[in-house]
């Protein structure tokens, strides 16, 4: 990877490598960060449920100027209920169904230099579409380019911001997300770099829960993003698709060294915070899969990084204990000075940035709901996950998956059935059931008018 930006996050900050959302979807995963509850406690549980709240109200009641660039999937998209002052919202790239008529601010930009949003509609008319997996050079302006775009409004608003307002900014990158769709300077950097990736074994398919077997099928028959997916692709298919998909990570790592320097230039670095992180992973052919919708670590561990000029934070230092995403919440209250006590599902992960603490999590969950659209055919999925042990349940069904992660760390041999670790699989049901019971409890003061 060429990330040279975040690298320098990395060096001098915090990065925790073992965060995880609490959904494998978008909105699900970003209404409990923004919430601080689980998807069963706000019942935002997938792409297009209704939310409009968020703790983002509680710095502006405090005095920062709150704005949101970019990605934040509310719904509404546009919705101005929650807690930013300013938003200038730019959705995902391909949209089709939920919210194919809005206009966001992206779509205005192009339909101002006389110039078609590539998506879907205009992918299908190419004669590779069912072969690209959602792999397509962007052919039209780079300065265009939604992450590009994105990048250059970010950086536009924090030039025009005065230096005596204190301020929390949000910056939605709409890519990595498929189409992948890098300009051509950043995939050539890419072209036919050595992968190294890994072979989809028939083992893992073969164990995998019926409702992933069913998605598999379902995501080779519906294009979502413009992907129509295959069962069995090509090597030569999965490395175009992996490399257009590091460069469109290596365009938001450009675009997050010039953000840097605008505030650098703009006299806020030295009293500022920079979080980076991701709503979800993505399997890219892994586990035979596309996409997201699966609990699988390639999907559910997503990077952050905490970086700040001074030493509020510890310097170069990884944290390995467990996070969920949602304690990102508290976390950024607490550095803001603001009284967190309400009781969130979420914890703070301050200590652990600064030195005071190093215990994170004794376990992690995700929790998705059926999703008819994607292919998700379950009716309730949730995954618990500690150090060494990972468990997906699914509602009412007596197939699921049980991995070893320290003997099993790609999450291959599925142990659900085996004799010898029914203790085990027992103990994390336990588990997860005492943790869904507690949740709901400390949510008992969860008002609808959140959603």
């Amino acid at each position: 990877m060429e990330t040279p930006n975040l690298d320098r996050l990395v060096y001098e900050g915090v990065s925790f490598t073992n965060c995880f959302v609490p959904a494998p979807s978008c909105a699900p995963a970003r209404a409990s960060l923004f919430t601080g509850y689980y998807p069963h406690n706000t019942k935002i549980f997938k792409n297009g449920d209704s939310w409009q709240r968020s703790w983002v109200s509680k710095l502006s009641d405090a005095g920062y100027h709150t704005a949101n660039i970019g990605k934040m999937h509310t719904t509404p998209f546009d919705s101005n209920k929650t807690g930013f002052q300013e938003r200038f919202v730019v959705e995902n790239k391909d949209r089709f169904l939920q919210g194919a008529e809005f206009l966001d601010e992206w779509d205005k930009a192009l339909m101002a230099n006389g110039l078609d949003k590539p998506g879907r509609i205009k992918y299908r008319t190419r004669k590779d579409y069912h072969d690209s997996l959602g792999a397509f050079l962007w052919d039209l302006p780079e300065h265009l380019h939604s992450d590009m775009f994105v990048g250059d409004m970010a950086i536009r608003w924090i030039n025009r911001h005065p230096t005596n307002k204190p301020f929390f900014l949000q910056i939605g990158f709409p890519g990595p997300h498929p189409p992948y769709d890098p300009i051509p300077r950043w995939a050539d950097r890419y072209k036919d770099v050595d992968l190294n990736i890994a072979e989809v074994s028939d083992q893992d398919l073969e164990s995998q829960p019926p409702p992933f077997n069913f998605m598999r099928t379902h995501n080779v028959e519906v294009d979502h993003d413009s992907i129509v997916h295959q069962l069995h692709p090509s090597d030569s298919q999965r490395q175009k698709q992996r490399e257009y998909y590091l460069a469109n990570v290596s365009m938001i790592d450009e675009k997050m060294g010039q953000i840097m320097e605008a505030l650098e230039q703009g006299g806020h670095l030295n009293n500022s915070v920079v979080i980076f992180t991701s709503d979800h992973g993505d399997c890219l052919t892994d586990h035979g899969h596309s996409q997201k919708w699966t609990m699988y670590d390639t999907v559910t561990r997503v990077p952050v990084i905490a970086w700040s000029p001074t030493n509020r934070f510890l310097r170069g230092a990884t944290i390995d204990d467990l996070y969920s995403w949602i304690d990102l919440g508290p976390t950024i209250l607490e550095l803001a000075g603001i009284d967190s006590s309400e009781e969130f599902d979420a914890i703070s992960a301050l200590p652990s940035m600064t030195g005071k603490q190093t215990q994170g999590r004794d376990y992690v969950f995700s929790e998705h709901i059926r999703e008819d659209m994607m292919g998700l055919d379950t009716d309730f999925m949730t995954m618990v996950r500690s150090q060494k042990w990972k468990l997906v349940h699914f509602a009412g069904e007596s197939f699921g998956q049980l991995f070893d992660l320290e003997a099993d760390h790609n999450e291959t041999s599925n142990l659900w059935n085996n004799p010898a670790y029914q203790d085990v699989k027992q103990s994390l049901l336990e588990t997860l059931r005492e943790w869904l019971i507690s949740s709901n409890a400390r949510a008992n003061n969860w008002g609808s008018d959140w959603r």
